[in-house]
């Protein structure tokens, strides 16, 4: 029973450090963040057991809540994490009030997460939406295979030899459609007998295309794969179907992958309910904090190797993993991709670019340092703006209505020349985004993260700027399943930090030319084109903003148009009020009219005194 539960304690076992929380019901009846620990992860040697990481984030957990509370929580018994409840039930009763967790929940993300190859019939159809799937549930994408990828198939066979992925997951053909190039499919992976990563077992191949072709490609694929089928991906072209493949990957990922990782099995007989994949954690939290709030939302969580983004909009999630953008052992990769140019072009200062390109080998060569400077941190905050950049546009290439859909339309919609497969991301419709990792949430300052992503992501209209106090996304992403009326109050009382509200109109003008007027009870401000300011604001005094764009400008009302936006409050009741929303923060309102897009000087001396002036809006310190 929800009722019964006192005390949660929730492990994340990444590649590198293993991270514990310990959630306590107060007074109030309130859930909350009691303490937070950490140690390395230990599933290499000379440990090789992941539990003895484990152990010792908790054992963190249990000393810092004696110094804390002043009273220490035993959260260990046996050599193992004390937990009262398994599956819903209760398994052991507690003799003091300190003793034991009524749940204890885990993720992770050691041993290299879970890698999956995708393949299809058609690339931009059947193994799109086989990818959709895949990223959804965690996994991270090694490669896509499709019958018109331009590959022979002896090329195939090679990739598949060559990668070595854990699952691979088959789709194409509506049901009752294509048979052949299932069965030619399903070909190219018998010849290229792929291996798992872990073990000696059968790589499993989860079969998610056209109903009929079940018993050929079976015959097809031999005995020495192991094939599961699930419901068809695309069973009609107007219809996705994702749920059924999620749930058998994340059944695959336990069976197959964590159980090989060392110590996964005691880890798996010590907690409550099943372990879960870290980025299928938080992308269920970022799924379900927005449909239960009616907003839409982007998150993105970017690491030292990859860079996770996750979108909500109209309801429908997407997850997309950028595996060569981050900002310590894949700079360069960013550096490759953007360019010098671009990354420069974030620089208040004059810098030679054979320099900022040997300081970004540096970091790559030693992931682990930290800015010593400020300059060094300026172009930290360069590289970041660029890789969130470019992950936002592969997300938005896979985030996208389904292709080969035929619409029935009006003469307007005809004119407009709209196509089926466009991105499902619109700027304008976007309500929240939410930061986080190292290079947003350990920012020296707020308004450093806020910059970063508005910079990159350009929002359009009103969109509220947050981001993850602490990382424990994981955490609370497990939780949401189990209990989530605990998660949500954590989520939102502890782990997200509100910077404010950023209003950006869409359009271009000339430098000094009226753009905005912002108005409301004790607020009124108008901002010319070329300018960001940045406006203290209390939503308890004012809770609601007349926004009026200058002509051509639009604020989400249409060009000149004005639009009230309500105050949205993150912790408060889960209402779905429509309209623009926004919230107070830490920093306030940051008025955006530098242009949309943004209209950066092409000259050197135009574009430093430009960056400058952002820096000056926010507070932050010039070079």
């Amino acid at each position: 029973m929800e009722s019964d539960i006192k005390r949660i304690t929730a492990t994340d076992c990444g590649s590198t450090t293993t991270k514990a929380i310990l959630i306590e019901k107060d007074n109030n009846g309130d859930y909350r963040l009691a303490a937070r620990g950490e140690a390395p992860t230990t599933v290499e040697k000379p440990f090789e057991d992941v539990t003895v990481g484990v152990l010792n984030a908790v054992r963190e957990l249990e000393e810092i809540t004696e110094a804390k509370l002043g009273e220490k929580r035993v959260l260990i018994k046996d050599g193992r994490v004390w937990r009262l409840m398994k599956n819903g039930a209760a398994v052991e009763q507690k003799q003091s009030l300190m003793e034991g967790s009524d749940l204890y929940l885990s993720t992770s993300s050691a041993g290299g997460g879970l890698q999956m190859m995708v393949a299809g019939v058609v690339k931009a159809m059947s193994a799109e939406s086989a990818e959709r799937a895949a990223l959804g549930a965690g996994a991270i994408l090694m490669d896509t295979l499709a019958v018109d990828d331009g590959r022979k198939d002896y090329q195939k066979v090679e990739r598949l030899r060559q990668l070595r992925p854990d699952i691979i997951l088959m789709s194409g053909g509506t049901d009752g459609g294509t048979k052949d190039h299932l069965i030619n499919m399903a070909e190219v992976i018998r010849r290229a007998d792929p291996k798992p990563r872990f073990g000696d077992m059968k790589l499993p191949v989860i079969f998610a295309g056209n109903k009929d072709a079940r018993a050929e490609v079976h015959r097809e694929i031999g005995p020495n794969i192991e094939v599961r089928d699930v419901e068809n991906i695309r069973p009609t072209l107007d219809k996705e179907n994702l749920g059924p493949a999620r749930e058998e990957i994340h059944e695959l990922f336990l069976e197959h992958v964590m159980q090989q990782a060392p110590g996964y099995d005691k880890l798996l007989e010590w907690t409550s309910e099943e372990i879960m994949a870290t980025p299928n954690a938080v992308g269920k939290l970022m799924e379900e904090y927005a449909k239960s709030r009616g907003i839409n939302l982007l998150g993105v969580d970017i690491g030292g190797a990859t860079t996770d983004i996750f979108s909500v909009f109209s309801g429908i999630y997407n997850r997309t993993v950028s595996a060569n953008l981050g900002m310590s052992y894949s700079i360069c990769n960013v550096l490759k991709e953007a360019g010098t140019e671009n990354i420069s072009r974030w620089l208040p200062f004059q810098m030679d670019p054979f320099d900022l390109r040997n300081r970004l080998r540096n970091k790559m060569i030693r992931p682990t340092t930290i800015p010593q400077t400020y300059e060094d941190l300026l172009i930290e905050h360069a590289v970041s703006r660029e890789a969130l950049r470019l992950a936002l546009t592969h997300h938005k290439s896979l985030a996208r209505g389904l292709v080969g859909v035929q619409q029935q339309r009006d003469i307007g919609q005809a004119l407009e020349q709209e196509v089926s497969g466009q991105t499902l991301v619109q700027m304008m419709a976007l309500d929240m985004i939410i930061g986080s990792g190292g290079v947003l949430s350990h920012a020296p300052n707020r308004a450093q993260s806020a910059l970063m992503m508005i910079d990159a992501y350009q929002p359009e209209g009103v969109t509220m700027i947050t981001v993850d106090s602490i990382f424990m996304m994981p955490h609370l992403g497990v939780l949401s399943v189990h209990h989530p009326d605990a998660a949500y109050q954590v989520f939102e009382r502890d782990c997200l930090v509100k910077i404010g509200t950023c209003i950006a109109p869409v359009g271009i003008g000339k430098q000094g030319e009226p753009c905005v007027t912002v108005s409301g009870n004790g607020v009124n401000v108008s901002v010319p084109f070329g300018e960001m300011r940045v406006i203290p604001f209390d939503g308890a005094h004012t809770p609601e903003l007349t926004i009026e764009p200058a002509k051509g400008f639009d604020v989400g009302e249409g060009k000149g148009r004005k639009l009230i936006a309500r105050l949205f409050d993150v912790a408060g009741k889960r209402d779905k009020a429509s309209g623009a929303k926004m919230s107070d923060g830490l920093v306030g309102l940051m008025i955006d009219c530098r242009g949309r897009p943004l209209a950066i000087p092409s000259d050197s001396n135009g574009r430093i005194e430009w960056l400058k002036g952002s820096l000056s809006a926010l507070g932050l310190p010039l070079p």
